[in-house]
This record gives structure tokens, C-alpha cells and sequence, in this order.
């Protein structure tokens, strides 16, 4: 048994090309750009007096020295994002200057490459994970920051969840984020066509949050669609939610490489999230029954998957204040059931009012099907 709890994100698939910029150069604000990268670029015409005057097109805010552009539309995330490639494209990065660290990926829109990382905001070291991952992997890095209110049930907390913008920007700032894309909407009114996560949001956390990955792979999907990036960063706490992007990403044909990061955890252990604010000292201290539980199933690993849902069993009926939502051994590809092999332990539990998710990579030996 091999229990898979690696610190080191995917690596792009493709080698790489020595362009990009410097992250923390700022970018002026763009003016007269083209709708986006896909349309053809116009050419000004003098002005008449038959024809009506022009309205101006939303400019970024720019950002200072060593700060991002902050986009709030979509029409400033058009004109920042072409503005980032004129200035990449101006500026590239020097053999002296590229970080000796993983090889970078190559573009497929014949530009530098570029990253994303989609946020709820409340941003923290895991987010900031990522954050490091893209900016180690791509010449431009896009960070997104948005409450999407498609994937919140009735009930769940939408209206309390944090909102942190100006710390937020800060570690933006601090990660050598280019462009932030910080709407306050998205989809007005509310879309009509929706994405489906089909049978893979049905189980686990689908099962008591019904609908949340369909509004989640939309909000996704069109972030794809407005930032067009060659890569995409999501963390691996989520793992159910890393398993219907990648599916949605394939079945669908969208020109991007998911790439997924191992979890960032406190040094007790406990999973890294935006929720944990709301956890009383005394309940993060029963919280970490999460992250032991699943310590110890991997520790079983070797007894075949039974003895992995025993052993962390055993450790959440023993906590306090723990409420299980579930705990299941699931396939890493499609969520379906596995006895051997590479597998995802997965736990749920509402700690006070607080619900937490977690998970483990581990390896269930081929030797005891179902042991």
C-alpha cells in the first residue's frame, strides 16, 4: 500500500518556450481594444458629423507597482487581458530571468501562456498554493474573484459567506497576480442554460447539495470562455468538484489542462479553507478528527479497503462535536466505487454549523479485492 500525499502540483503536459513578463510590472490601462482576442481588431475611423460619438470603453483599474489590473466586467477583462499581452509580448522574459524550477508550458493561441485560478475570495495559503503554481507554470496569471451564487443551495450560506476584497488584492499582489477579474456579476440575469454534472454530481457531495455542481461547472465554463487561458489551477481539497471540471473539460472540448494541487494544510493538519473562520476555537480543535480520520485509513491501507473505513471510522465515532456527513472510498476518475488501486478516501461533517470536507490519495492493494 502507498499512501499518495504529495506537496508537488501537476505538472503542464507540454514543455515550454522562454517568453512571458515579469508578474509584478504594472499594467496600464488599455484603451480601444478589440471586443476580445477571438474578434477581429478594428481600425479607428475619423470622426464625421453624421456619425454619433463613441461611447468609451470601461478601462481597468490599474494596478500600481507590483500591482495587479483589476477588471470589474467583462469589458474591462477584454481590454486588460489584451493589454497583458501587448505587454508580455513587449517584455519577454529574459534566459537569465526564468525561474530554474519546472519546465513552463507552451500556448495553444499563439501568445504566451497563460493561467487561471478561480476564487471565491476569503483568499488563504491554499488559495495563494495556487496562485504560486500558476505563476510557476505561465507567463500571465489571471486570478478570478467571485461569490457565484448558482452553486449555493437554499439554506447554505451564501449571504454570510466572507467577503475580503482588499486582502484578497493583497495576495493577488503578493503571488504576482497579472489580471484580477473581480465582478460583482456574472451571469444577469440568472442563465436560462446550464452545464449538468450529470451522475458525478448525484453522489457524495451532490447527494446533500443538489444542483451545486451544475452551478458550479457554469460559472466555470464561461470563466473558460472570458479568460481563454491555457491552463486552469483548482485545488485537490475539492476533489469532487477536480473530477467534474476534468470530465466537463473533456467531454465538452475545452482547449485547456486542468491542473490539480495538493491540499494546503495547517501544520496540525487541518485542511485549509475559507470556512474555517467560522469554526469556534473549541470546535477547530475537533475539526482536526477530519484530517486524523483519514490519516489513519491510509495508515490501513495495506489491510485493503475495508480496514481503510474501519480505521477512520474508529476515529470520527471517537470525536466530539463531529456530525458525519459520510466517509466513502471512491474511484479518483469517475467517483464510482473501488476495491483496488489508486482511490480518493473522502469525508463530510459539520462541525457546529461549520461543514468541512476532506480527502486523502491513497493506493489499495490489487492483492485483497475488497478485503
Amino acid at each position: 500500500m502507498s499512501i499518495v500525499f504529495s506537496t508537488v502540483p501537476d505538472r503542464a503536459p507540454r514543455p515550454g518556450r522562454p517568453t512571458g513578463s515579469e508578474s509584478a510590472t504594472a499594467m496600464p490601462a488599455a484603451t480601444a481594444m478589440p471586443a476580445t482576442t477571438a474578434e477581429p481588431a478594428t481600425t479607428a475611423e475619423p470622426a464625421t458629423t453624421a456619425q454619433p460619438a463613441a461611447i468609451p470603453r470601461p478601462a481597468p483599474v490599474p494596478g500600481g507597482p507590483g500591482q495587479p489590473v483589476v477588471a470589474r466586467d467583462r469589458a474591462e477583462l477584454r481590454a486588460a487581458l489584451v493589454a497583458l499581452d501587448r505587454r508580455t509580448d513587449a517584455h519577454p522574459r529574459s534566459a537569465a530571468e526564468d525561474d530554474p524550477g519546472p519546465a513552463r508550458a507552451s500556448s495553444r493561441h499563439d501568445r504566451p501562456v497563460r493561467a487561471v485560478v478561480m476564487t471565491m475570495g476569503a483568499l488563504h495559503e491554499g488559495h495563494a498554493s495556487l496562485l504560486r503554481a500558476a505563476r510557476a507554470q505561465a507567463d500571465q496569471v489571471v486570478a478570478t474573484i467571485f461569490v457565484n451564487p448558482l452553486q449555493f443551495g437554499a439554506g447554505e450560506d451564501l449571504d454570510r459567506y466572507p467577503r475580503t476584497l482588499a486582502a484578497d488584492l493583497a495576495v493577488c499582489a503578493r503571488e504576482g497576480v497579472d489580471v484580477v477579474f473581480a465582478p460583482s456579476a456574472i451571469h444577469d440575469p440568472p442563465p436560462l442554460v446550464r452545464l449538468s454534472a450529470g451522475p458525478l454530481g448525484a453522489v457524495l457531495e451532490g447527494a446533500s447539495r443538489p444542483g451545486h455542481f451544475d452551478g458550479m461547472l457554469t460559472l466555470v465554463g464561461t470563466m473558460l470562455h472570458l479568460v481563454h487561458p491555457d491552463l486552469a489551477f483548482f485545488g485537490r481539497k475539492d476533489a469532487q468538484q477536480l473530477v467534474c471540471i476534468r470530465r466537463m473539460v473533456a467531454d465538452l472540448a475545452f482547449d485547456v489542462t486542468v491542473i490539480g494541487v495538493e491540499t494546503a494544510r495547517e501544520p496540525d493538519g487541518l485542511a485549509r479553507s475559507s470556512r474555517n473562520v467560522y469554526l469556534t476555537p473549541e470546535q477547530r480543535i475537533d475539526a482536526l478528527a477530519l484530517s486524523r480520520a483519514l490519516a489513519a485509513g491510509a495508515a490501513a491501507g495495506d489491510g485493503g479497503a475495508s480496514a481503510v473505513l474501519a480505521a477512520a471510522h474508529a476515529v470520527l465515532a471517537a470525536a466530539d462535536g463531529v456530525d458525519v456527513d459520510y466517509l466513502e472510498l471512491a474511484s479518483p476518475e469517475d467517483l464510482g466505487p473501488v476495491a483496488s488501486g489508486p482511490a480518493l478516501l473522502l469525508v463530510a461533517a459539520r462541525v457546529g454549523t461549520t461543514r468541512l470536507i476532506d480527502n486523502i490519495s491513497l493506493i489499495l492493494p490489487t492483492d485483497q479485492l475488497g478485503a
